[in-house]
Parts: structure tokens; sequence; C-alpha cells
């Protein structure tokens, strides 16, 4: 595939050692900024959930689309970054992307019904792919490779650091006016990026050499969008007893078929299927997709859990996803250690800490506290980090240098992907449970109930008036929907231990060239 950003062209050695000091210094704070943007707003998102549900009188489910169709419009574009670079020039891909992907946070926060609000979050997704595959790239042509070490490293701390800050200030912004300032003050951040970039970065001229495969392109993102549809609506609609749902698996599965049989007959294709003959690839892209899969779903399950019916306010909410962040931080740090050993110590220790903290989750109720809630965040954040290193290195290591660009495309979307699907089958299951688990406990609420009789049984609930009864069937739905959310928990401990298997059978071989 010709359309990954490190297929765009890379300055000479020399041009580095052309900027003075204080020109690097200002590319790389203006890199920076608008890296961050995208992952401290997919962390802000996830915090407001319960706001947003109750300002578009959404349910569960529908307001979690402003999540996984964020990350799925990031997956499908983020291929695209090579070819638009070539298209257009780097300098020109950056800046625009980052105003762009600017406005349109600025458009999610002044939305006012959920179809425009999802179509603004679909837009920012999209719009604001290119932002994170350029940021490499264009760091490590402004510093000379003495300094590139130091320089990425800066980077992916302060990439880090970002999701950290963002949850906690906008969780205390939504509390203290609305959600709609949380996304609100991301935008003069954008906005000084914006500047910064364009007076920055330096002027480069599109190649026009990189090509896009558009029929695999195009094939791919219907499939993808086609999918996600059916895991997201299928809940609600019954499955397949409706005719909706009918029609987009079929749009999808036809639209996958062209996608293979395309792959599989085209000299240059969008993603080249043969680079799955690798076994540590293949099996590298089966890691990447649980662990995409595991990466945001606690962050969209536990902000309404914990606002609805736990009673927890969102400035609260946002300190315990922070603390993800700070584990995720420690999690890097402890990988460069880890990075010295086998990788496997690395991947399989990583998960079976996500497993830990799912158990964990499981065990939980109503009346959790803040720092228990804090220490699970703690502990998920830092098996992310952990895995993240050596799962990379090792998927990559067997892959050739020629192939490496294409490589790592399909191995970002796959991330991207399992994180929207997974997210919308653990909602889906949450709604499920919920349900199925109230129409079974109220069956017990019945004059035939001895229990009923007890008086240390019934507490203040009275089932013998209107007032009780409504109080009882409060109480009944708050405990149905905590036993739907230890469903989707289990799931994610499910997806979390039959990873630590598949990585005991990677490898540990050096590159080809």
């Amino acid at each position: 595939m010709t359309s990954s950003a490190a297929t765009a062209d890379v300055a000479p050695p020399d041009a580095a050692e052309a900027f003075s000091v204080g020109r690097r210094v200002l590319i790389l704070i203006m890199v920076v900024l608008g890296s961050t943007l995208y992952a401290t707003t997919l962390l802000i998102a996830s915090t407001l959930l319960p706001q947003m549900q109750g300002t578009m009188s959404a349910t569960q489910d529908e307001i979690a689309w402003t999540m996984t169709f964020n990350i799925l419009a990031t997956a499908v574009m983020t291929p695209m970054t090579g070819w638009l670079a070539g298209r257009f020039g780097r300098r020109q891909t950056m800046t625009w992307s980052v105003l762009l992907f600017t406005a349109t946070t600025f458009m999610c926060g002044a939305a006012t019904s959920l179809e425009t609000l999802i179509l603004w979050r679909v837009l920012q997704g999209a719009l604001g792919a290119p932002v994170i595959p350029l940021s490499q790239t264009i760091l490590l042509d402004a510093f000379p490779k003495r300094q590139q070490g130091l320089v990425t490293s800066i980077f992916g701390m302060a990439v880090v650091i970002g999701p950290v800050i963002g949850p906690t200030l906008g969780g205390l912004l939504s509390e203290l006016y609305t959600w709609r300032w949380a996304f609100y003050m991301i935008v003069p951040v954008g906005v000084i990026s914006f500047i910064g970039l364009r007076f920055t970065l330096p002027h480069d001229r599109p190649t026009g050499r990189v090509a896009l495969d558009w029929t695999g392109f195009l094939s791919l993102a219907v499939a993808i969008a086609g999918v996600q549809l059916v895991l997201s609506r299928g809940q609600r609609l019954d499955w397949f007893d409706s005719g909706e749902i009918v029609v987009e698996a079929a749009i999808a599965a036809i639209a996958f078929w062209i996608f293979l049989a395309h792959s599989l007959t085209t000299p240059r294709p969008f993603l080249n299927l043969r680079l799955l003959r690798d076994r540590n690839y293949a099996l590298g892209l089966i890691l990447v997709l649980i662990y995409g899969m595991l990466n945001f779903t606690p962050m969209v399950l536990l902000p309404p859990l914990l606002q609805q019916h736990a009673g927890f306010p969102d400035s609260l909410i946002g300190e315990i996803i922070a603390a993800r962040g700070v584990g995720a931080t420690i999690g890097f740090f402890l990988a460069i250690f880890v990075g010295r050993m086998d990788p496997r110590i690395g991947i399989g220790g990583g998960f079976v800490l996500q497993a830990v903290s799912g158990i964990w989750l499981m065990s939980l109720d109503l009346n959790v506290g803040t720092a228990t809630l804090m220490a699970n965040s703690l502990v998920q954040g830092i098996a992310i980090g952990v895995i993240w290193v050596p799962l990379t290195l090792a998927t990559f290591a067997t892959t050739s240098s020629a192939n490496l660009a294409e490589g790592t495309a399909v191995y970002h979307l796959l991330r991207n992907i399992g994180s929207s699907f997974f997210i919308s089958i653990c909602v889906a299951e949450v709604v499920r449970a919920t349900s199925a688990n109230y129409s079974r406990l109220v069956e017990l609420v019945n004059p035939f109930n001895r229990s009923l009789l007890m008086p240390w049984v019934t507490g203040a609930w009275d089932p013998e008036t209107v007032t009780g009864l409504a109080k009882l069937s409060k109480e009944i739905a708050r405990q149905s929907a905590m036993l739907g959310y230890i469903n989707a928990f289990g799931l994610y401990t499910l997806a979390s231990a039959l990873a630590v298997p598949l990585a005991l059978l990677v490898g540990s071989r050096s590159r080809a060239r």
C-alpha cells in the first residue's frame, strides 16, 4: 500500500541542521499541541457521556455512537494520510487538519441534536486523523539524528500527559457550566497550534507520487461502516428480525467481499493482505485488535454507570478517567525496562493486568468508593502502557523495511476498529442484560413473596403504596443495570484472558531487510 504517512517524502539528511534551535523547539511545541488534541478530546467525550445523554434525550447505546463513530472515522481515514501528504504536502495537510479538527470540535459543543452531534464527531475524527501519523514524521525531519531519541521521548510523554489533564478539566467545566464547555476549552489550543504550525513548519511541495487504491479504500470503508451500524443498532431493532439490520449486514458482506477479491488480485492494493504470511505480523494484528478492544471500553462504560446509578459528580468521574492516564505514563516508563527483555513478558504481563482489572470491575457494586475506582483505572493504564511498546516491536520484528509503512497503517486501523466494535458490543450487552434482569427481578415483587412481609428485608420500601413501589422499581432498575455492566466487564475480562496465550506465540527474530 502506498497510502501510508510514512511513504511521504523525507527531508534530506542535512535539512534538519538548517533549522535554528528556537525554530526546532517551536516546531516541537506546536506539533505536540496539535497531536494531543485527538486523544484529549476522546477522553473528554467519555467523561461527558452522561450529560450529553440527558441533553440529547438519548438512550445509552445511542449516545455511545458519539464515541464509536468518531473512532471509526479515525480508523478509516488514517491510511489516507500518505495520499493527502503526497497530494497537498505535509505542511498543508498538517495545518489544515488541525484547523478543521478544531472547528469541528467547536461544532460538537454547539450541537443541538443527537444527529448533529454524531455528524460533527464523525467529521472530527476523519479530519483530525492525519495529525498523529504526520506528527512523528515532521519531528524526525526537523531534528538531527542525534536528537531524535530525546524528541521522540518528549513527544510520547506529552501525548500521554495531555489525556491526564483533559478529563480532569473537562469534568470540572461540565460540572460548573455544561458539557459544551469541555469541547470549547480545546478550541483556543487548536487555534494556537494552527497559527504556530503555519509559521514554523517548512514549506514543502506536494510530490503527487502517492497513489490511492480507491476501490479498496471505499469498499473497506463501506464494510466497516456497515458492521458498525449493525452492532450499534442491532439491540434496539431486534437484530436480524429487522429489515434495516439485514440490509446493512448484506451491504457490509458484499463490500468486504469486493475488498478481499480486489486486494488479492490488484498489484498495488489499499491494504496488502500478503503481509499476513508473516507469523509475527499476523499475531501482532490479532493482539492489537484485542488491545484496541480493551483500550477505551472501560472509559465508555464507567461514566454512565457512576453518574446515573452511583451518583458520582462529573468532576469526580473526570479524575477517575484521568487516573488511567497517570497509569499509562507509569506503564510507558516500565516499558523502557521491560523492552530489554523478551517481548512476550511485557505483552503477556500487560494482558494479565488487564484481566485482573476486569475481574476487579466484576466484583464492584453501586457502593464503590472513589479510591477503588481510581486504583482500578491506574492498573488499566499501567497495562496499556506496558503492552504497547513490546507489542509494536514484536509485531514488526520480522517485517521488511519495504513493507513497514503499509504494515503500520493496518496495525493502527485494526486497533481503532477493535475499539469501536467492542464498545458497541459491550453497550448492547448492558442494554440487553439490564432489560432482562429487570423483567426477572420485578417478578419477585408480588403478594405471594413472603420475604416482602419481613421488615428487615423491605426496609424503607413499602410495596403497599404507589410511592413505595416507585422507589422499589427505581432500586431494581439500578441493580439490574449493575448486573448488565458486570456482564460487559466480563466480556472485557474474557478478551484480556484470551490474549495471554496468543502473546506466548510471538517470536523475537530480527527484522528482515
